[in-house]
């Protein structure tokens, strides 16, 4: 479907739009950390592991506070996608764990909004300078492919297992992630889903199958306003399968508008942790992005 989707769009712009003209963007934007990243310097990419590693066109490295409130640092999600995605120019996006709220967040509150077409040269603050004056309605944004997304919370963050003195843990907790923003407002961007399974000691905290922070219901981007056990198939200890693609779960609740289950970890092989070398699930999101942003 993504191959499907790109290439249409890619025939439209070679038809409509002078290709000189455009430049193809990936932006990666992490989730929690410890805020040690160099928010507005965009070839920082300490977080995913070395940056010669291939990570799609142009990839540029979003970096915020990972301790902070998704509303509170939303803003340097935004200064990027107004740098790379406005104008002729358009990105694909790479989110990881809490980059799945800040990404949905920006464009279910921001994505209809006007944007000023930006030169993409940031300035040290990670802020560019308009081209021409215009405007346009919010971003040219090709996908989004989310790794271990905690759109949904975590329940790790319901029972405060994480440090509380962090402001982002509140926004994790799985009723307070669910109502932030419409899930179902992606401005018609696709989210596509890769859902780690390769969970340890943390099972009683975690409802059904999970990659050591994040349950399948966050990372699969099953809908409602609260979480659910969800596994792989013939587990008989949950309440449901989580299906592939836009398939609702077989126990019938269905997955946000726009979101899709790229990958569904049925050999349990992959965790939620980066491990400094672009490690567990990110590693088929990575490959995923260098085959096809291009």
């Amino acid at each position: 479907m993504k191959k499907l989707f790109s290439a249409v769009i890619l025939a439209v712009t070679v038809l409509v739009v002078p290709e000189a003209s455009a430049t193809n963007y990936t932006l990666w934007i992490h989730g929690r950390n410890s805020g040690k990243t160099q928010a507005g310097n965009y070839n920082d990419f300490s977080y995913w592991g070395p940056s010669g590693t291939a990570a799609g066109v142009n990839k540029k490295a979003v970096n915020w506070n990972g301790t902070q409130k998704v509303g509170s640092e939303n803003g340097r999600i935004r200064d990027a996608l107004d740098c790379f995605c406005t104008g002729n120019n358009w990105c694909y996006i790479a989110a990881h764990s809490a980059g799945n709220l800040q990404i949905g967040y920006a464009l279910s509150l921001h994505g209809g909004s006007a944007r000023y077409k930006k030169n993409a040269s940031p300035n040290a603050s990670g802020v560019c300078g308009n081209t021409d004056g215009t405007t346009q309605t919010g971003w040219n944004i090709k996908w989004v492919d989310v790794a271990s997304g905690a759109g949904g919370g975590s329940e790790l963050a319901d029972v405060g297992e994480w440090a509380v003195s962090e402001p982002l843990v509140s926004d994790l907790v799985t009723t307070t992630s669910r109502s932030m923003y419409d899930h179902n407002n992606t401005r018609s961007k696709w989210f596509y889903m890769f859902a780690g399974a390769k969970g340890t000691f943390y099972a009683a905290i975690l409802p059904g199958q999970d990659d050591e922070a994040v349950s399948y219901h966050s990372t699969g981007g099953v809908s409602g306003s609260s979480g659910g056990s969800y596994c792989n198939p013939g587990d008989l200890f949950c309440s449901g399968t989580l299906n592939t693609g836009t398939n609702a779960c077989s126990d019938g609740r269905a997955k946000w508008s726009y979101h899709s289950v790229s990958l569904r970890d049925d050999g349990e092989a992959y965790n939620h942790h980066a491990n400094g070398n672009w490690a567990g699930i990110i590693g088929p999101v990575r490959a995923d992005v260098v085959k096809y942003a291009y």
